[in-house]
């Protein structure tokens, strides 16, 4: 599957536009890395747990997205973005939302 931020894919023509398609995730804090949170809050630098937990969570919502447009028979997402937001004081959503086109063969 194609996925892209921009609104086109390079090279194709977008035949047939199937839908608006999204994949989500809530992830919530973990008490460790609460922890290191707090330490690195002392002395500074990355909290690389916290940035494994969001990558992880960023490529979870993207193979939901993949799975909507692909029952649609996409070819490709375009237009691509994420968003998050909070649902509750140790949790977040992470959102990506795309267009689910059908390519030119």
């Amino acid at each position: 599957m194609i996925y892209t931020t921009t609104e086109t894919v390079p090279g194709q023509e977008i035949d047939a536009v199937l839908g608006i398609v999204n994949g989500s995730v809530v992830q919530s804090k973990h008490v460790g890395r609460d922890i290191m949170a707090g330490l690195k809050g002392i002395v500074g630098g990355e909290i690389k747990g916290y940035t494994e937990m969001l990558m992880e969570a960023r490529n979870i919502a993207i193979g939901r997205l993949i799975e909507e447009a692909e029952k649609l028979n996409a070819d490709a997402i375009v237009g691509i973005r994420f968003t998050t937001s909070s649902v509750t004081d140790n949790a977040s959503e992470i959102l990506v939302f795309g267009t689910a086109v059908k390519l030119r063969a």
